[in-house]
């Protein structure tokens, strides 16, 4: 083995696709002798798996491999750090010459290599660059099939697609993660098999854009059917993301409904209110067009029992939305929070405009102050936190199944985990029953408190 008697560390910034695989290089590392280490500071290996979608994730990573300088091992050794992700596959060698004492930068697309790159910075002492094209990758071995060090025994991430076709102005994930490649239809069948046989509760199907799954192998997009045929493998659980509201078809929402063990929570990035700024974002879709795939999906899980006054309630939709894109007027962000305030989101994921050079919308010329963005985005926050605070209103007194995931960082007695519907839920552990009796399994809750961002009961059980 490569590496015994090394330890190791991981740092993940970013979306779920850079927790999966930071799950893989988890397992490739331990596959060669490596160790997981509780801290950076115990660790002769830290990798981070980097984001470049927001400059703050940019900030944040070379803040903190800056911090590493210097700093020793345990056994007073040098530290090898390795930086991989979006960010290195963007930058390359540039990070090398921002800071001179990273080891290795690896990309999205050959995370298989590095152990060797590890093996070669040790034998060498010289920084190892390795970010390869989207047409190179296909020579590569895939993420997907690499060994992996999950998180949670009971929870998986199972990636369906990688890559993204839309080109919207404002993303650089096309062009770190390049266009979409699905995975066979049998391969993701077989992993499902893989990954139950191991005790896995619930499944999250991943892809920039999961609606688009198949048309690159198929002709045209299969998501509906393999949503539904991992529904019916005897998973617990189903969830997915995510969704690109213009290629949500009715047959999606059909097998999202009317599949029982898929959630009754869609994330759905929405991103704008207003059709001027959805057109200059290249989205592709109407703020109506929008209204109109919401009510499609209440009302055919409302058909399919989904909804109405049970422990799933109404369906939970959560978005993503950008304040400040270049040239949104004050109109254009009202009709942003009218939108907000109409659909009744769970959950907003919103943002401040993050330019990214290299997209479209990087030279556009916005007339807004940092303080007038600043003022929008504390308008929409108020909003949201009140939506969240109404949806959760609706769980109260409804017997909830909660599938518990740890103790709460709070308060130790207390038991915390998902809804359905994502939600985080409380609830107190019973004085004679152990941590373990609940951990990684779904057992029932009585609502009785409900916040603005999380649930609380009491077991029933």
């Amino acid at each position: 083995m490569l590496f015994n008697g090394l330890k190791y560390h991981l740092r993940t910034f970013g979306c779920q696709m850079n927790q999966h695989d930071s799950e893989r290089i988890a397992g490739m590392l331990e596959e060669q002798g490596a160790m997981l280490a509780a801290s950076i500071e115990q660790a002769d290996i830290v990798v981070y798996v980097t984001c470049c979608v927001r400059q703050a994730a940019d900030m944040r990573l070379l803040g903190q491999v800056a911090s590493l300088k210097g700093l020793p091992t345990p056994t007073g050794g040098k530290r090898l750090i390795a930086v991989g992700g979006c960010l290195a596959q963007r930058d390359g060698e540039k990070l090398v010459e921002q800071l001179p004492h990273i080891d290795i930068v690896f990309g999205t697309h050959n995370i298989a290599m590095l152990p060797e790159l590890i093996k070669s910075a040790l034998d060498t002492s010289q920084p190892q660059v390795s970010t390869l094209s989207d047409v190179q990758a296909d020579e590569m071995v895939p993420a997907t099939s690499l060994p992996a060090r999950r998180e949670n025994k009971w929870h998986a991430w199972l990636p369906i697609m990688t890559g993204c076709n839309n080109f919207c102005s404002y993303c650089i994930v096309p062009y770190v993660r390049g266009r979409e490649r699905s995975r066979p239809f049998e391969e993701i069948l077989r992993e499902v098999e893989m990954l139950l046989a191991d005790g896995v509760v619930e499944i999250t199907l991943l892809g920039q854009n999961v609606n688009s799954y198949g048309r690159d192998l198929y002709g045209q997009p299969r998501f509906a059917e393999i949503l539904k045929a991992v529904g019916e493998s005897g998973v617990d659980r189903l969830r997915f993301v995510t969704s690109h509201p213009k290629d949500l078809s009715v047959e999606t929402i059909a097998a999202f409904a009317q599949t029982k063990a898929v959630m009754p929570h869609l994330q759905l990035p929405v991103q704008s209110g207003s059709d001027n700024i959805l057109a200059a974002m290249n989205r592709l879709y109407t703020a109506d067009d929008y209204r109109g795939l919401v009510h499609l999906v209440r009302q055919a899980s409302m058909d399919a029992g989904k909804g109405g006054k049970t422990y799933l309630g109404s369906v939970a939709f959560s978005t993503d939305i950008i304040v400040g894109f270049p040239g949104e007027t004050e109109s254009d962000f009202q009709a942003t929070c009218d939108l907000v305030e109409e659909i009744g989101f769970s959950q907003v994921f919103s943002f401040i405009y993050s330019r990214r050079e290299g997209t479209p919308a990087a030279s556009l010329v916005d007339e807004n102050t940092p303080e007038q963005i600043q003022e929008r985005y504390q308008r929409l926050v108020k909003i949201v936190q009140k939506s969240a605070w109404e949806q959760n209103q609706l769980e109260l007194g409804i017997p909830t199944p909660v599938l518990f995931e740890g103790i709460s960082k709070r308060d130790q007695t207390m038991l915390t985990g998902r809804s359905p519907k994502n939600t985080t839920v409380h609830a107190k552990l019973p004085p004679d029953r152990s941590i373990s009796d609940y951990i990684g399994k779904i057992h029932p809750v009585r609502i009785d408190t409900a916040k603005t961002w999380y649930l609380s009961g009491d077991l029933l059980d």
